[in-house]
């Protein structure tokens, strides 16, 4: 029974793991969606840089197991989107705003993979609840 009772402890702990991670992985794509029309607060100054989550993995010694975790945020160093607009404050010289290298439409794609994601571990978590619950009550009997 100790075996299976440290089963379910690792299974909750590596999908908390999971939803840790994949929270993280929203909140850095929220960021870049909420960016996407801004420009530099200065003429002719860099936007924002959109943002990617990567992730690593590690060993929890409390757990014998192998957890993920967000790991280092990353600058995407693809070019800036620039639109010739001459009036706007943050226009360059040459009346060239650069606007943020973030694609909305990739954005949404990245946040409703990170949700099935974040659904998937939290569909792990209860079904190990079930299963602890199930053994209580066949133990109870």
């Amino acid at each position: 029974m100790a075996d299976d009772s440290s089963d379910f402890v690792r299974s909750m702990g590596i999908a908390t793991s999971g939803l840790r991670a994949q929270a993280g992985r929203i909140r850095v794509i929220s960021e870049n969606i909420a960016n996407a029309d801004s420009t530099a607060p200065t003429a002719g100054g860099n936007p924002y840089r959109r943002k990617v989550p990567t992730f690593s993995s590690a060993l929890d010694r409390a757990l014998d197991a192998r957890v993920v975790a967000l790991g280092k945020i990353k600058p995407d160093n693809s070019a800036f989107r620039t639109k010739y607009e001459p009036s706007n404050p943050a226009a360059d010289a040459s009346g060239n705003v650069k606007y943020p290298n973030v694609n909305p439409m990739i954005e949404m794609t990245d946040m409703r993979d990170a949700q099935r994601s974040y659904e998937a571990n939290l569909n792990v978590i209860s079904a190990t609840r079930r299963m602890i619950q199930r053994t209580l009550d066949i133990l109870k009997s």
